[in-house]
Formats: C-alpha cells, sequence, structure tokens
C-alpha cells in the first residue's frame, strides 16, 4: 500500500484548491439554468443528490410566520374514488389530461391518484368541480 509522503499531500492539496477555484471562477459565469442543469448531470453521474445544508439552529424569531405565510402556487388534484358514474368519470379524466382510453380507465382503477400535478390554484379547483360534477371524489393538495 503506497501512503504519500507530506510534500506529496501538500502538492495535491494545492491542486485540488486551485481546481476549486477555477470550477467556482467558471460557475459564477454561469446563468442559473446552466448550473441547476449541471447539478442535475452531476447527480446522475455520481448517482448522489446535492441537498442544501441545513443549519441546527434555536428559535427562529419573527422569520418564521413569514414562510409559514407564504401561499402556494402550485397544487395536486387527486381522485380518491370514481363513485357511482366511473364512465363519467373516466370521460373527465381524458378530458383533463389528455390520456388515452385504457391508461384513464387504469387511473381511475388505481385510486386513490393525482389526475393533475402541479397546477394553478384556479386550474385545480375547475378540474375537481369537473371530476365532482361526474361524481368522483376528489382531493386538492
Amino acid at each position: 500500500m503506497y501512503i504519500p509522503a507530506p510534500a506529496e499531500i501538500s502538492e495535491r492539496e494545492a491542486v485540488v484548491a486551485l481546481t476549486q477555484e477555477e470550477l467556482l471562477a467558471e460557475f459564477e459565469t454561469m446563468t442559473l439554468i446552466q448550473l441547476s442543469e449541471f447539478v442535475k448531470a452531476f447527480e446522475e453521474k455520481f448517482d448522489v443528490t446535492a441537498a442544501a445544508a441545513v443549519a441546527v439552529a434555536g428559535p427562529t424569531g419573527p422569520a418564521a410566520p413569514a414562510e409559514a405565510a407564504e401561499e402556494q402556487d402550485e397544487f395536486d388534484v387527486i381522485l380518491t374514488g370514481a363513485g357511482d358514474k366511473k364512465i363519467q368519470v373516466i370521460k373527465v379524466v381524458r378530458e383533463l389530461t389528455s390520456l388515452g382510453l385504457k391508461e384513464a380507465k387504469d387511473l381511475v382503477d388505481g385510486a386513490p391518484k393525482p389526475v393533475l400535478e402541479k397546477v394553478a390554484k384556479e386550474a385545480a379547483e375547475k378540474a375537481a368541480e369537473s371530476l365532482k360534477g361526474a361524481g368522483a371524489s376528489v382531493e386538492v393538495k
């Protein structure tokens, strides 16, 4: 087993530091979209997840309620049950999702399942009303 000499370690550290500085300089020139694409590619290549660091701290003070008051802007419409009029529900699911007949039927049969994901509040409410009108039971999250 090879154990590097102390002089070799410091050289490696210097090379790594230089490489890190070069990388950081390169990242500074990237747009957020390019950087996001790089992170995704990095995660796929090395089979890792780049999670944000979370600091453990005491009470946060007045900033916490402001974050909690932030309004949700993306909603999921989840079909929880087809009800008595399963065919009508399948038709509505097809209209909302542009799925084929078999896929829509499978979705309805497999309830609870999301019909729409990450849609605007108005679109989620409209879809939920359409599904309820067809006899389905629906949740909007």
